[in-house]
C-alpha cells in the first residue's frame, strides 16, 4: 500500500536535511507504529507523506499503491485516500465545523465518482458518528477547532477520519495532550476503522497509546532513518529501556 524507498528530504527554506535514507513498507490492513527520540524526523515524515511544501525530497520515492506521489499536491493525495491527523490541529476562525465536514466529504465523494451527499443524509451520518466520540452537535456548530480543548480537537479529527474513510491514516502524535479518558475515546474511534483495506501509520513518543491502538509492527526512527523494526514487544522494550541500546547497535 505505502512504500517508501531510500527517502531523503530537507527543509525547503534552509536546506537542512531531516530524512536521510528512510525505507518503510506498510501493507493493507496494517497498523505500523513509528517511535523515536525528539528530533528524529517523525513529524517531518508525516508532513512529507501528506505533501506539505515546507519540505523538499532530494532522493528516493514514496509509492502509494505502486505509483509515486511526489508530484501530487496535498489535495490530490487526500483525494487518493491519504489522511493526516495533526499533533496540534489548527484553529480556523470563520469556518463552521459542519460546513467544513460537508465540503470535505463531498470533495472526497467527487474524487471517488460519487454524487454529493444530500443535507438530510449528511446530518444523519454526522450525528451517528459524533455520538460515538462524545461530540455534541453544539460543538459542531462552532468554528473549526476554535475554543476546542485538546481532547475536543483530537476527537474532531477522528470524526473527520470516520466520515472521509481514508485508505491510509497518518497519525502524528495523536495522543499529545490527551488525558486517559480522551485517549480511550480517540483510540476507540481509530480501532472502529481498522480493517483489511485500511492502514494506519501511528507516530508516537510513548508506548501508552499502543496499549489502546495495538500495532502490528513498530519501527524506530533515528536521525532520519529506520534503524530497527519489530513487533509490539519492541514498544514495551523502548518504554522500559529507552532508545540507547538500539541506537548503539545501529551505530
Amino acid at each position: 500500500m505505502l512504500e517508501i524507498r531510500n527517502l531523503h528530504a530537507r527543509i525547503a527554506e534552509d536546506g537542512t536535511e531531516i530524512i536521510r535514507g528512510l525505507d518503510l513498507h506498510v501493507k493493507p490492513g496494517e497498523v505500523a507504529a513509528i517511535m523515536g527520540p525528539n528530533g528524529s524526523g517523525k513529524s517531518t515524515l508525516s508532513y512529507i507523506i501528506a505533501g506539505r511544501d515546507d519540505y523538499e525530497v532530494t532522493e528516493g520515492d514514496i509509492l502509494w499503491n505502486g505509483e509515486s506521489i511526489l508530484e501530487m499536491d496535498v489535495a490530490e493525495r487526500a483525494a487518493s485516500g491519504i489522511f493526516l491527523a495533526f499533533q496540534y490541529p489548527m484553529e480556523i476562525p470563520g469556518v463552521a465545523t459542519m460546513e467544513f465536514l460537508k465540503v470535505s466529504m463531498n470533495a472526497q465523494r467527487k474524487a471517488r465518482g460519487l454524487d454529493p451527499m444530500k443535507t438530510p443524509d449528511f446530518i444523519r451520518v454526522v450525528k451517528e458518528n459524533a455520538a460515538k466520540l462524545n461530540i455534541s452537535m453544539d460543538m459542531l456548530k462552532r468554528p473549526l477547532n476554535v475554543g476546542f480543548s485538546g481532547g475536543e480537537k483530537k476527537r474532531a479529527e477522528i470524526l473527520q477520519m470516520q466520515l472521509l474513510q481514508p485508505l491510509m491514516a497518518v497519525m502524528d502524535e495523536t495522543d499529545s495532550g490527551l488525558d486517559i479518558d480522551a485517549l480511550k475515546v480517540v483510540a476507540d474511534g481509530v480501532n472502529a476503522l481498522r480493517g483489511p483495506d485500511r492502514a494506519f501509520l501511528v507516530i508516537t513518543h510513548y508506548q501508552r497509546l499502543l496499549d489502546y491502538i495495538v500495532p502490528d509492527t513498530v519501527h524506530v526512527l533515528y536521525k532520519g532513518r529506520i534503524i530497527h523494526s519489530g513487533t509490539r514487544e519492541l514498544a514495551l522494550h523502548l518504554e522500559e529501556n529507552g532508545y540507547a541500546d538500539i541506537i548503539a547497535k545501529a551505530a
